[in-house]
């Protein structure tokens, strides 16, 4: 998907694609946010990718005339701690499978590309306080700011687990 603000909402694409093209970089981390929402969703398709790489044998075994859902069910199966309702339906990341993909063009010398290393960061901090950070901008934007026993220490300090609780806890 390309995109502009104009396709920043409203517009769902994570049916037919998991990677983004930015035309232009958005103006604030909210803006990249939505932009990336777009295909960035509830069984999305890099999610689906790597479900049926790893568990299509199985659902065509099962004999469900729905593959997706035989699908789904046995990667539900393979999960160790039940998922908390993410795994497999928002993560599920599986060696040289397909991720959400972020694509930014740009000119060589272009003011864009500083533009770009602070709005990734400015993202790693917006992303800390939903507690979803994407791991790449969420490093690059720590190890800018801490040196490693300062960052290790606010790890362990910082930690909130904002999953819904098991069942029977």
């Amino acid at each position: 998907l390309a995109s502009t603000s104009i396709g920043q909402e409203g517009l769902d694409f994570h049916w037919y694609c998991h990677a983004i093209v930015h035309w232009n970089l958005p103006s604030n981390p909210v803006e990249l946010e939505q932009r990336e929402g777009r295909v960035h969703r509830f069984k999305g398709h890099a999610i689906r990718k790597n479900i049926a790489m790893l568990h299509l044998i199985q659902a065509l075994e099962s004999g469900d005339t729905d593959l997706w859902v035989a699908m789904f069910r046995v990667a539900e199966k393979h999960i160790s701690d039940n998922g908390r309702g993410l795994i497999p339906y928002w993560l599920y990341q599986v060696e040289n499978g397909a991720w959400v993909e972020r694509h930014v063009p740009m000119y060589p010398l272009s003011k864009d590309i500083v533009r770009y290393s602070d709005l990734r960061r400015s993202l790693g901090a917006y992303r800390m306080v939903f507690g979803q950070p994407r791991q790449d901008d969420l490093l690059e934007y720590l190890l800018d700011k801490l040196d490693t026993e300062k960052l290790e220490k606010c790890v362990e300090n910082a930690r909130i687990d904002l999953s819904p609780p098991r069942i029977g806890q």
